[in-house]
């Protein structure tokens, strides 16, 4: 499998009309702010347009902007020219929204977790990404395809969650760039940073973000757990 380069998938989004923007089961910021981000600018290109998760918008990220958009799928399949499954290492945790689709001309795979088998027609994985968002920042600003501060701020919040708000190993100098690059095109960062008085919308961004940290937090101890035990044994 070869990955599938920027230029390709821009022609594929510029080209066809019909879409539906999925992502996986028990989703997390990285996939609902992928899916509203992307979703948003292709409806800024006009195009015909599904957002679709199993579990709907969780009410935690009821905050994003024009988390409306995304909806459980239809209990009748629906024709699409092309389905964009973001941030989905494994195709059948797509869930129920596999079935909303009743046919469709190709599937775009974008995704960091290197377990991904890169399923679809059209696929970008990179490993070294922290987040799908990210991935996606450098597709639309490579493509120049539209943003604003609504795609923006799913992009920030997208990316903003997969690192722990920027402090987790796995973010990078790019990571930061890219934040920069976000705040300019819009993000109005008092919505999300913590004050003495807090808003609803930021109560609501930490309370989300803060129930995301312990289970990645205990992947990480748990990985880093069995590899300190592996060293030992081997003393």
């Amino acid at each position: 499998m070869s990955a599938a380069k920027f230029e390709e998938i821009g022609q594929a989004l510029r080209e066809n009309q019909r879409f539906a923007v999925l992502s996986h089961v028990r989703p997390d910021g990285d996939a609902l702010g992928s899916q509203l981000a992307l979703g948003l600018s292709l409806k800024k290109l006009d195009k015909e347009l599904h957002i679709w998760n199993e579990d709907g918008m969780l009410e935690k990220y009821s905050f994003l902007p024009q988390a409306e958009l995304l909806i459980k799928p239809p209990g009748e399949p629906e024709d699409v020219d092309v389905i964009v499954a973001l941030d989905t290492a494994i195709q059948n945790r797509l869930g129920t929204t596999l079935q909303a689709v009743r046919s469709s001309k190709l599937c775009i795979n974008i995704d960091h977790h290197p377990s991904n088998p890169g399923y679809g027609d059209l696929v970008h994985i990179d490993p070294k990404a922290p987040a799908t968002g990210q991935i996606l920042f450098e597709l639309i600003k490579s493509q120049k395809l539209p943003i604003d501060s609504a795609i923006a701020e799913n992009l920030y919040v997208a990316i903003s969650t997969d690192t722990g708000s920027f402090q987790y190993p796995n973010t990078t100098a790019r990571t930061f760039e890219i934040a920069a690059e976000l705040v300019r095109a819009g993000v109005d960062l008092r919505k999300l940073s913590p004050t003495p008085r807090r808003t609803t919308t930021r109560s609501t961004w930490h309370d989300a973000l803060r129930s995301e940290r312990p289970r990645r937090k205990l992947q990480f101890e748990s990985r880093h757990g069995r590899e300190a035990r592996n060293f030992a044994r081997r003393q």
